[in-house]
């Protein structure tokens, strides 16, 4: 099986050089964005996308085709997709990561750990009850952590099947943050899913699913010199 590439960047990666390399959908959703912060990451995401695809096809970044029509709707705000790769871009708080796969669908999901969180609280949303039970069992010092942990595993596993903000978290059921990934229940969804965490230093969690049988090899890059060449 083809490794999954994972791309790493930060917001600090951002430069104004890289808004020429978008398309017209691409730049209304830049300009859209009220905050530096949010336009850095969604700037960096799409920098990522095109130029590790024009790397691979010998495009120019700018002639990469992507589509981003909503499923539901048809409006351009959908998950990105690109013919001939799968992919999955997530960020937040400085960080941005990308995931790509020729066949497989992946989903990749990074989240910046906030310890103020309440977690109990958004557990009885976003929990079944014996994930509730297990954070529960974690030291209230060790319980923003370990939620974000669950979120991600779960916001990765419904990235790589598309199902998306549609799901309910509370049904896709995974393994305990101190426990190896797994994806344990999730009722009505058939076929293999491979789930990871990903390493994102101590501020934040990050998971990688991949819809396949097989356990991948990840491969992990700084997008960094390849956003500033």
């Amino acid at each position: 099986m083809t490794a999954v590439e994972v791309w790493w960047a930060r917001t600090t990666d951002a430069r104004p050089g890289l808004v020429g390399e978008l398309n017209a959908v691409e730049r209304e959703r830049l300009a859209a964005y009220a905050r530096d912060e949010d336009k850095n990451r969604f700037l960096v995401g799409c920098a990522i996308v095109r130029r590790v695809i024009a790397t691979k096809l010998e495009l120019s970044p700018a002639d990469v085709v992507l589509d981003r029509t909503c499923p539901d709707c048809g409006r351009h705000h959908g998950k990105v997709s690109a013919e001939g790769v799968q992919l999955s871009v997530s960020h937040s708080g400085d960080r941005i990561v990308v995931a790509f796969h020729p066949s497989a669908a992946v989903g990749v999901d990074v989240e910046l750990i906030n310890p103020a969180i309440d977690a109990d609280s958004l557990a009885s949303v976003s929990l079944s009850d014996l994930e509730a039970a297990e954070l529960a069992g974690f030291a209230p010092t060790a319980r923003a952590r370990a939620f974000t942990q669950y979120w991600t595993r779960k916001e990765a596993v419904v990235k790589a099947t598309g199902d998306g903000i549609r799901a309910d978290l509370r049904k896709v059921i995974v393994s305990a943050p101190d426990r190896p990934p797994a994806l344990r229940e999730w009722a009505g969804h058939d076929g293999p899913v491979q789930l990871m965490d990903l390493p994102a230093g101590v501020e934040y969690a990050a998971a990688l699913a991949i819809l396949s049988d097989q356990v991948p090899e990840v491969r992990s890059f700084d997008a960094g010199p390849l956003l500033r060449s």
